[in-house]
């Protein structure tokens, strides 16, 4: 069989589908749209910037699309699920007041930490997948890795939020002018102008080719020698592991710590005299890992927060850690570990 027959017998195979999903047939509905629930909720996080709230967002995407599947008109199923998913985060951002509140921004504390700044996503959480099977389009400007690292994701939630859909539209995802036009219900040179705005105000802040590649050799051995040095409170070490502008962000809390010389004194300081297990993980394809501390009146571990490194060549640009521990079940790691 030819490619051409392989591509025809597909699409009668897809259309026939359809046709069963209009006239209310469930199995047929989610055989058309599972294959792009996981790009949608990544989506729906790149422009909330939170997994619990794209979860919600896409769970009315859903419903969305089952209640009109019967008006698609059976041109592209990925870009009208696209419209109603990019419609729906937009409908959500302009109700944000359903987000809790962050605490308030405090001066430095004793320990050094400062406060974070005001354009700080407090409501920034880590995403518990890669994408690396995910491929964009060919007008896309950022590969895969690039669109879902946390940094990215972060310097998202600082546009506002039309300026924040085209960009990922278009650079993200690779669809063509015309098409974001149509998803937003709008023109093409209103996508245009909210593009170059959107590129401007977020520049890259890092090259790719600087970053190892993922699961590589090389980002290993950046993490094995920062989990020794942390684990041995080497200060010197972890000094040297730091970029000039590391920076330490703990979302929601409103605090930060900037350089590294600080960063290794508050690592150092808010855990000398522990014990401590780090099991690895990943988070926005990035390296991360479970910081466990010992519980002192049982025989366990207890998680005190997820940690995801930003790594820039052979150092550490970034942390963020999420203390938030309900969402470690995203991750498939337990609140409590045996010491054994």
């Amino acid at each position: 069989m030819t490619e051409a027959s392989e591509a025809a017998e597909a699409t009668a195979a897809t259309a026939a589908t359809l046709a069963l999903a209009q006239a209310g047939d469930g199995e047929a509905f989610r055989a058309l749209v599972d294959p792009h629930r996981r790009e949608l909720q990544a989506h729906c996080y790149r422009i909330l910037g939170s997994v619990q709230d794209a979860e919600d967002v896409l769970q009315e995407v859903l419903l969305a699309a089952w209640s009109s599947i019967g008006r698609f008109d059976g041109r592209s199923l990925r870009a009208w699920l696209y419209r109603i998913a990019t419609n729906r985060c937009l409908n959500f951002l302009r109700g944000e007041s359903r987000r809790p509140q962050p605490a308030a921004r405090l001066e430095p504390d004793a320990g050094g930490a400062g406060p974070g700044r005001p354009d700080d996503p407090w409501w920034l959480e880590p995403y518990p997948d890669s994408l690396d099977d995910v491929v964009p389009g060919p007008e896309a400007r950022y590969d895969a890795r690039e669109s879902i690292a946390l940094s990215f994701v972060a310097g998202l939630q600082q546009l506002p939020p039309q300026q924040r859909a085209a960009l990922v539209l278009r650079d993200v995802l690779g669809f063509a002018a015309a098409e974001t036009a149509e998803i937003l219900g709008t023109t093409q040179p209103a996508v245009n102008s909210a593009l170059i705005r959107a590129r401007a105000a977020l520049p890259p802040d890092r090259n790719p080719h600087d970053v190892p590649m993922p699961k590589s050799p090389a980002e290993a051995a950046v993490v094995d020698r920062f989990v020794s040095a942390f684990q041995r409170f080497d200060l010197r070490e972890l000094v040297s592991l730091l970029t000039a502008d590391a920076r330490v962000t703990m979302p929601p809390e409103p605090y930060t710590h900037e350089g590294p010389e600080q960063i290794a004194r508050f690592l150092v300081g808010a855990h000398r005299g522990l014990e401590l297990k780090f099991v690895l993980a990943r988070a926005n394809g990035q390296p991360a890992f479970v910081l466990y501390l010992p519980d002192p009146h049982a025989p366990l571990w207890r998680a005190s927060g997820l940690i995801v490194l930003t790594l820039r060549g052979e150092q550490i640009q970034a942390l963020t850690r999420f203390g938030d521990l309900s969402i470690l079940a995203r991750f498939g790691y337990p609140r409590t570990l045996p010491r054994d």
